[in-house]
């Protein structure tokens, strides 16, 4: 072998090392963004208030809890179906919604609980009619907070 046969597969070597480290250095994987309240990671929810997780499949939600107080409230929702779907939820004060996500994604949704009846569905095309969707009722007194924050809540 000859002396540039050897250099071009050591500058092959290191170049082939070189973009290993960057893809390594990037985390492999994930898309999309996070903007507002939303954020797409597949780990549990860690944002402020009460934590509520919503595992949906097709076509049907299922809540952690079904006991709500007012307060400040992180939904993370979790599809564990096979379509494309979105949390929403609404009741006094008006509406919230998350981000769509895809099949095996998360996403968070905080909100600001008052007393009242809410629906909390998929506002997916056609999906809240093929049945996911539930209602919550919060009431009484207000849930722990998590932080010092004593400023008013507006709603939502």
């Amino acid at each position: 072998m000859t002396i540039p046969h050897i250099r071009n597969r050591v500058l092959l070597g290191v170049a082939a090392g070189g973009l290993t480290a960057v893809l390594a250095a990037c985390g492999g994987g994930g898309s999309g963004s996070s903007s507002g309240d939303s954020s797409n990671d597949n780990s549990a929810g860690t944002g402020p208030g009460t934590q509520v997780t919503a595992e949906m499949t097709d076509f049907h939600i299922n809540l952690s809890t079904q006991k709500f107080q007012p307060g400040e409230y992180t939904f993370t929702a979790k599809n564990m179906g096979h379509h494309t779907h979105g949390l929403e939820v609404e009741g006094p004060g008006g509406e919230k919604r998350s981000k769509d996500i895809e099949p095996g994604q998360s996403t968070t949704l905080t909100v600001n609980l008052k007393s009242g009846s809410y629906e909390v569905y998929c506002p997916v095309d056609g999906h809240k009619d093929l049945g996911m969707k539930t209602e919550i009722t919060v009431g009484g007194a207000p849930a722990p907070s998590t932080d010092n924050n004593t400023s008013p809540g507006n709603g939502y």
